[in-house]
């Protein structure tokens, strides 16, 4: 069993009252998957009990619906054949609210005239709304309003052309939501790639899988029971790229489970995945004798402010498609019918991709092609040229398109990229390294801890540990869910973990194998995290006896054990010890590991924390700034790391007395934590209480106080009733009450 021991950043205080040293984490906490509601509602169900699973939504809003009614079942059956997801509202007010919970998915809308009239225009501006059709019995008087609003996209007075409104619209919906990364360096970027080997080396019963799929779909009550039934029935009658172009569930659900690297979708969907990479590389086979060396697609679809912002940034560099990309030898097609109306859309960028494929490049790689017009759907119509997924292209020109119609619309010229690209081929080889001997499932578990996923990690290590009846995967499944519980702050449920994968590999390992000693370490941590230093040592040195046995002397785990024997004499104020633990650990990363490695990123920011502790501001400062600048490039943008560089150096501005560079810094910290932890996860209070500390020595009492007791809210509820952080922070509001 391979198994990879976590690091630990030093979390200890340079002086009682300032606790601001989180600790190294690779975790951020997935939001619950939106709800699924396919009835009509005039009350908003909590967002925790709704599930859907494609990429988008339709909300009905009219005063006088009635469920009852005759035409309303039938116009909601020919709207449920297009999308499945449907949540109708009498309530103008009820409806806004719920609009405004949806983050992650588009949201097609049918209003009532007199209603749409009255709340159109307090809406239109929210990203999540990508279209809406106004339904009345009088076209003319709703006209003038509506044609004034861009988002609309035609007053009707039947359902039937509002349904051929929506198919067209939800295609491109689909298209534009495919899920893209940027930058070769970006440790997301790289670990996707990783993923889509992940999921193709996974073998299942296809039989046992469509039949799964197929009740799964049922239970969420999320797709058409037609479409369903086709698939049951029909699923072998077809060929994959048929059902992959076909307007049906299974290409919007891939995409979706995809885009939101949702575990549930990718465990159904692994086999579909597997097929269809496997057809596509079957036709690239076939027709490659006729295929001309170089030649250039299209693909016409919006793109988000955001990732429009990103991509120019990118300009020179690598991006990825993480989906099975569709494209066209017709410009006209991807200009006109994709690129176009995207720009129309307020949120959105209208983007033509030209994309300069080399047939050699294709064929060496892992991500062939095939001409699909006469395998696919819609036959000959597109003129569809489609790619095995995770398609890897360089950025080389970004213009703007002059169009009459609209300022956001630009063309994209881009070129393949095969697997020889040094850069990342450098990283993603050391990320290799770390996978060790996992394959499939598991794999792809440990994928999602490294993209800081770790609540969909902890959900498919759970579905494997149930199945399981193999000893040594029983000890890996534990071991795993012990490293998610503890950078989720939950220490006990870690702690479990972590025993009951030792216990096992105590009874099928010799003494001094690896694996226990990554046992040791790990809970060595947990005890760390929790204030026990002295339990906390004894393990780590534990795990140090076996690792200098086992390992040659430069090997990045005799590394991480003496950084974390480090980090727990850093705690204990023994900062001598504490110093030259964590610089022996640099000097061995500096020689086994790639120079922007995150590891090399932590041995800087722990030999910061000490200099923070000592007194040494200016040397700590320019500790945590070398962190800070590896933890950009070698991690996702919302990663905790890098929240722990900017609390750190928060830190030490606040030790200097330079208080709006704290602030500044520490504030930057509790963005990324809000969007990377759960709410009461400790690490989130290390931030109040660090603002509260700069409030308070800025003489702001009032805000100081309040950040204070978040701090203690957290904490309290997070951390053992004993541990010093809490009796510190209850000092700090003793201390600020007086000054009131």
């Amino acid at each position: 069993m391979d198994k990879k021991k976590s690091t630990s950043t030093a979390s200890g205080s340079s002086s009682p009252s300032t606790i601001n040293k989180p600790k190294k984490s690779s975790s951020t906490t997935a939001a619950a998957s939106l709800p699924t509601t396919t009835t009509s509602r005039n009350a908003v169900l909590p967002q925790t009990a709704r599930r859907i699973l494609q990429n988008f939504l339709l909300v009905w809003l009219d005063a006088n619906l009635q469920e009852s009614d005759k035409d309303f079942k039938n116009s909601l059956h020919h709207l449920r054949k297009i999308v499945a997801s449907i949540t109708t509202f009498t309530d103008a007010q009820q409806c806004v609210n719920f609009l405004s919970e949806i983050k992650k998915e588009k949201v097609f809308m049918i209003v009532s005239g007199s209603l749409g009239r009255q709340i159109v225009p307090e809406i239109e501006a929210l990203p999540q709304l990508e279209a809406i059709y106004v339904f009345c019995g009088n076209q003319s008087v709703h006209e003038q309003w509506a044609k004034k609003i861009s988002k609309v996209k035609g007053v009707y007075t039947k359902i039937e052309p509002i349904c051929q409104a929506l198919e067209i619209d939800r295609q491109r919906c689909d298209q534009a939501m495919i899920p893209i990364s940027f930058n070769g360096r970006d440790a997301l970027f790289m670990y996707t790639q990783l993923l889509k080997e992940a999921l193709l080396e996974i073998e299942d019963d296809d039989v046992k899988s469509i039949k799964d799929l197929v009740e799964y779909c049922r239970l969420q009550n999320d797709v058409d029971e037609d479409e369903i039934k086709k698939v049951q029935r029909e699923y072998r009658n077809q060929t994959p790229i048929w059902w992959y172009t076909a307007p049906y569930f299974m290409y919007s659900m891939l995409n979706r489970g995809l885009r939101q690297m949702d575990v549930d979708i990718i465990l159904k969907m692994g086999f579909f995945i597997r097929h269809l990479h496997q057809h596509i590389k079957e036709l690239h086979s076939e027709q490659q004798g006729n295929m001309p060396t170089n030649f250039q697609v299209f693909r016409g679809q919006g793109l988000s402010m955001e990732d429009f912002e990103k991509m120019k940034k990118t300009k020179g560099g690598l991006m990825s498609f993480n989906n099975f990309l569709s494209t066209s030898r017709n410009r006209e097609i991807s200009f006109n019918n994709f690129a176009r109306p995207a720009a129309l859309n307020t949120n959105s960028v209208g983007i033509l991709f030209i994309m300069n494929i080399d047939t050699d490049i294709c064929t060496k790689s892992s991500t062939p092609f095939a001409e699909v017009s006469k395998v696919g759907y819609y036959k000959d119509k597109e003129e569809e040229i489609l790619f095995s997924t995770h398609a890897i292209f360089r950025i080389d020109r970004i213009e703007r398109i002059h169009d009459n119609h609209s300022d956001r619309l630009y063309e994209v010229t881009l070129t393949i990229v095969g697997n020889d690209n040094h850069e990342l081929n450098t990283l993603t080889a050391h990320i290799r390294k770390d996978l060790g001997g996992r394959t499939g499932w598991s794999r792809l578990g440990y994928i999602l801890i490294k993209v800081g996923e770790p609540a969909k990690a902890e959900q498919l290590y759970q579905i494997l540990l149930a199945k399981t009846s193999s000893d040594q995967d029983r000890a890996e499944y534990n071991y795993q869910l012990g490293w998610i519980y503890n950078n989720l702050g939950e220490y006990s449920k870690a702690l479990f973990y972590y025993e009951k994968s030792l216990d096992i590999d105590k009874k099928i390992l010799s003494p001094n194998d690896l694996s226990l000693a990554s046992s040791y370490n790990n809970i060595g941590m947990v005890y760390k995290n929790m204030g026990e230093y002295s339990k906390a040592l004894s393990y780590y040195e534990k795990d140090l006896e076996i690792t200098k046995k086992a390992l040659p002397p430069n090997h990045p785990d005799l590394a991480a054990s003496y950084n974390n024997i480090g980090n727990v004499y850093d705690n204990m104020g023994e900062y001598s010890k504490a110093l030259s633990s964590y610089e022996r650990s640099l000097e061995i990363r500096k020689i086994a590991l790639p120079p922007n490695h995150p590891d090399l990123a932590a041995s800087h920011n722990n030999i910061g924390l000490v200099y923070d502790s000592m007194g040494e501001y200016s040397k700590a400062l320019s500790s945590y700034e070398r962190s800070l600048e590896i933890r950009k490039i070698a991690l996702p943008p919302n990663h905790p790391d890098l929240a722990g560089s900017y609390n750190n150096i928060g830190l030490v501005y606040n030790n200097m007395g330079e208080y709006s560079k704290a602030l500044s810094s520490y504030e930057r910290s509790l963005e990324i934590k809000k969007i990377a932890l759960p709410p009461n996860h400790p690490n989130l209070a290390t931030s109040y209480n660090g603002i509260g500390l700069v409030y308070d020595k800025m003489r702001d009492y009032s805000k100081a106080l309040s950040y204070f007791e978040k701090a203690r809210g957290i904490w309290e509820k997070a951390l053992p009733s004993n541990h010093w952080y809490i009796s510190h922070v209850k000092g700090n509001i003793e201390n600020v009450k007086k000054k009131m």
